[in-house]
């Protein structure tokens, strides 16, 4: 058997297992929700709790058919997806670089450290009122509050991880006469790829909370204004579909962001030891 053929099917039988693994982590999580699903059912049906204060999965997913068929369920969903992009994506253009900045400036990010450290805990919900004050009633106050709470674990972990890349690296791109170009694209983004992609990871979660609570106060529109609508109108029904809805546009982003910081391009960090 010649050298390539053997490649061929070493290649072919990994490829085999990779698919394995894939089909049993979905089992594995096909079998976690359809266990929920039975406990869901049996506590509607034995906790003597009225189908008004807590519907059972079929009720539920009636209604859900209902939110859709009339677009309701979209529009809202669509509302809330455009608010936590634009905050998401804003918080990315100014944080990431803002990260990069203090991890190379040790002077200034002593200066600013502080600050940010004194502003990082405060719950962006606690904006709320002032964010309301200053914006009004709309998207504004909530792409601010989401804003907020993507910028600053982004600044912290790319200030972080741009410290920890390590020192002679930048000694030997000095060497080669690396411009800050080059610095940049070659050193200091492959470097601090895998530990940004983590944070996007986590923040992207934590703004997708975020927008919902936000918009049961500032907006008319969204998936959380559909909860507390829903909930003021006593139909728990809806307000479990907007829960599942969340629920599950939740899971696609983490999805999404795993699959990001699993591609090869994103990993150079870590296969480097760091």
């Amino acid at each position: 058997m010649t050298m390539s053929k053997k490649r061929a099917i070493r290649k072919q039988q990994d490829s085999n297992q990779e698919i394995n693994k894939v089909r049993n982590r979905f089992g594995l999580g096909l079998l976690a929700f359809m266990i929920l699903i039975v406990l869901w059912e049996i506590i509607a049906r034995f906790s003597g709790w009225s189908v008004d204060i807590f519907p059972d999965p079929i009720t539920v997913i009636i209604s859900l058919g209902e939110l859709i068929a009339d677009g309701t369920l979209l529009r809202h969903t669509v509302a809330s997806l455009f608010r936590v992009t634009a905050g998401f994506y804003l918080a990315i253009i100014l944080g990431i670089p803002l990260g990069i900045f203090l991890g190379r400036l040790d002077s200034m990010r002593y200066f600013l450290n502080p600050v940010i450290q004194f502003l990082r805990p405060i719950s962006p919900l606690a904006w709320i009122p002032l964010a309301m004050l200053w914006f009004g009633i709309g998207d504004p106050p909530a792409i601010f509050l989401i804003f907020l709470s993507s910028f600053f674990p982004l600044v912290v972990s790319t200030t972080v991880a741009v410290t920890n890349i390590n020192r002679t690296f930048f000694q030997v791109a000095s060497n080669f006469n690396f411009n800050s170009m080059e610095m940049m694209t070659k050193l200091i983004l492959p470097g601090i790829m895998p530990e940004v992609v983590i944070a996007l990871r986590i923040t992207v979660t934590i703004a997708w909370l975020v927008v919902v609570a936000a918009e049961m106060i500032a907006v008319q529109s969204g998936l959380g204004y559909l909860i507390l609508d829903s909930r003021n109108a006593l139909r728990m029904d809806y307000v479990m579909d907007a829960m599942i809805v969340i629920g599950l546009i939740g899971l696609l982003l983490d999805h999404l962001m795993n699959g990001i910081g699993n591609r090869e391009s994103t990993r150079w960090g870590t296969a480097s030891g760091y």
